[in-house]
Parts: structure tokens; C-alpha cells; sequence
């Protein structure tokens, strides 16, 4: 199916299209890199996982199929960067471009999520677990990935935008 019609940024308009249960994937797209996190079937909790290097968008769409493959994902989310006051610059651009050539390779639904604070959240969220500079760096998209996802599970099973 793939096109444009599978692309939401309202939750409950996503829950429509989701089966009750199955895997979800946040995504955290950073210039040089990709955090992944996912959740359990029930969208409970989400769990910080890999982060990729940022490459051509085939190649990171063969790490995304492997990992929707293995984890039976259901839908995707991903976080939009939008600008403190809400407007949308570049990043949201490229975030939204990137929905788009997902969503015709895929035939998942996806939501665009509002990410603001996700990367600063994550990184208080690590410095308080006392990890180091470097390990923070390594795996700071994935820890925004996770909080992204979760902000997003929780209105999916709420019901609420």
C-alpha cells in the first residue's frame, strides 16, 4: 500500500489504522545518525535500542526492514523537530521527507511526533545515571528515540492526540 495516506500527526487518527497490539518503532533522525527504540506489543514501554550511522536511504531502509521484520512492527514513529515556538525549519523538513520515503517503501503506518525537549530529556535522563560524555554520545539518539515512542504510546493506548 505505501503512499502518503499512511502518514498521521494525530495519534488517534493512527490508532484507526493500527491492529490491537504489534511492535512499534521510534525513530530519532539526527544529522549523522538514526536512534531506534521500540515497544512491547502492548505499548506499554519503550526501550532505547541501536543507533545507525545515517547513510543513503536504502541502506538505512534495509536496517529498518530487518528490524520491523524481527520485532513484528505495526506502525513507526517518528519524532519531528519542530522549533520551540512550533514553527517548522529544515529538520522538520528533512524529518517529514524522510516519512514520505518510508511510507512509500512501507506499508506501515506512521506518525510524525512532536520531539521537542526528546534529545535534552534523554540527555538529562543519562547524565543523572552518571554515563559518561562518550557513552552518551553513542547513544543519545536511541534514549531520544525511547522517549519519543513513549510519549507517543502513551497517547496511542490513552487515546488521546
Amino acid at each position: 500500500m505505501g503512499g502518503n495516506t499512511l502518514i498521521f500527526e494525530n495519534a488517534i487518527d493512527m490508532r484507526e489504522q493500527l491492529p490491537d497490539g504489534g511492535a512499534l518503532l521510534g525513530i530519532d533522525l539526527g544529522t549523522k545518525t538514526i536512534g531506534l527504540a521500540t515497544c512491547d506489543a502492548g505499548w506499554r514501554f519503550a526501550t532505547a535500542g541501536k543507533t545507525i550511522s545515517r547513510g543513503k536511504f536504502a541502506r538505512d531502509r534495509d536496517s529498518l526492514d530487518e528490524l520491523i521484520a524481527n520485532r513484528n512492527v505495526a506502525g513507526i514513529v517518528i519524532g519531528l523537530p519542530r522549533n520551540m515556538d512550533g514553527s517548522e525549519g529544515p529538520r522538520a523538513q528533512s524529518a517529514r521527507a524522510y516519512a514520505r520515503n518510508l511510507a512509500e517503501a512501507s506499508s506501515l503506518p506512521i506518525l510524525l511526533w512532536d520531539e521537542r525537549w526528546s534529545t535534552h530529556s534523554a540527555e538529562a535522563a543519562m547524565i543523572g545515571q552518571d554515563m559518561s560524555r562518550a557513552k552518551r554520545a553513542e547513544k543519545i539518539d536511541s534514549h531520544a528515540a525511547a522517549i519519543i515512542l513513549q510519549a507517543a504510546i502513551d497517547a496511542l493506548a490513552g487515546g488521546s492526540v
